[in-house]
């Protein structure tokens, strides 16, 4: 929480986290390289720091941070780097979760949210996070912190999360060097994945009926 209260409170936190939206947002992809250069080798650590806080702060979001690793750092090394600040993330998420129970998440989150993603963690565990890693578009953050309150296992939860995470990483580093494309191929990425859920849980309680 105090990560939250920084944000707010601390002119020079926030004045960051504006100036990493207007350069990561400006789709010039010098412009990036050169902002991510400032860090030196640091750059890496920022990058991963940055997807973990925005668990909290939902400032810049998690696919953006994946296509500036892959300007920055090049396609196997861009990629390689989305894997291992997934993982800090999603183990940081997770714990956090297990440590503080529904009432911090729910205030992240909403009840709401938190109900609907538990739900659908409790019927389809391993799957459900799959696909919520695929997709770009779903949250998740919100996965990772209802995975650690439903103390679902964890190395469970992480090898569902690399499954989930590699192939979106693959398809970024793939169309990172082209925006335009990235985008629809993000989209359509996500969609599929979502269709191809939606299906599964209908020919699941089609079964089950």
């Amino acid at each position: 929480m105090g990560a939250i209260a920084a944000y707010f409170l601390v002119p020079s936190v926030n004045q960051f986290f504006t100036e990493a939206w207007n350069v990561l947002t400006s789709d010039d992809e010098q412009k990036v390289k050169d902002w991510v250069g400032q860090f030196g080798f640091g750059g890496p650590l920022v990058i991963i720091a940055a997807m973990t806080l925005q668990m909290f702060l939902l400032v810049i979001p998690t696919p953006l941070l994946m296509i500036v690793s892959v300007l920055a750092y090049g396609p196997f090394w861009g990629a390689l780097l989305i894997l291992i600040a997934v993982f800090v993330a999603s183990s940081a998420g997770y714990f956090i979760g297990a440590y503080f129970g529904p009432p911090l998440v729910e205030k992240i989150i909403g009840e709401k949210s938190e109900k609907k993603i538990a739900s659908f963690i409790d019927d389809y565990g391993f799957w459900t996070v799959i696909v919520t890693r695929i997709s770009p578009f779903l949250s998740n953050d919100a996965i990772s912190l209802i995975a650690g309150t439903l103390r679902m296992g964890y190395w469970r939860f992480i090898g569902a999360t690399i499954i989930g995470i590699l192939p979106l990483a693959i398809l970024i580093a793939y169309l990172g060097k082209d925006i335009n494309r990235l985008k629809s191929g993000l989209i359509w990425g996500s969609i599929i994945s979502v269709i191809l859920f939606i299906a599964f849980v209908w020919w699941d309680k089609s079964r089950n009926k």
